[in-house]
């Protein structure tokens, strides 16, 4: 299927499979929406990131988020919010960087799915 785009009447049990997926990252980790598609051999970037602008509201949104780990522009007070609470690892903020906002530190917050990953390809 193309990354470009998704069948339409695929969306809604799609858009249940990637919100299940977000509901089982634990707190203090994240995937990213590539991580999400390529969990579920489905979509891809794009696709995860329309599910989760349209229905994340109801789970765990600040989980899923950009490769680059960059708050999800318009939602960073409340994601970095969410981010202290659970003690994402955090890349503090440059001096250069815009408005000075920390980014997720990949390397140790990212998820692999864990336990349900094992003899997953």
């Amino acid at each position: 299927m193309s990354e470009e785009s998704l069948p339409t009447d695929a969306l809604p049990e799609y858009a249940e499979r990637v919100l299940e997926v977000a509901e089982s990252i634990p707190p203090g980790h994240v995937m990213t929406y590539g991580d999400v598609a390529e969990w579920l051999e489905e979509g891809g970037p794009r696709q995860v990131g329309r599910v989760m602008a349209l229905y994340g509201g109801a789970v765990p949104w600040w989980r899923v988020v950009r490769a680059d780990g960059a708050l999800l522009p318009g939602h960073e007070l409340d994601a970095l919010g969410h981010y202290r609470d659970e003690s994402t690892p955090l890349k503090e903020a440059s001096r250069a960087s815009e408005g000075h906002l920390p980014r997720i530190d990949m390397r140790r917050a990212r998820w692999d799915g864990g336990e349900r990953a094992q003899g997953h390809t």
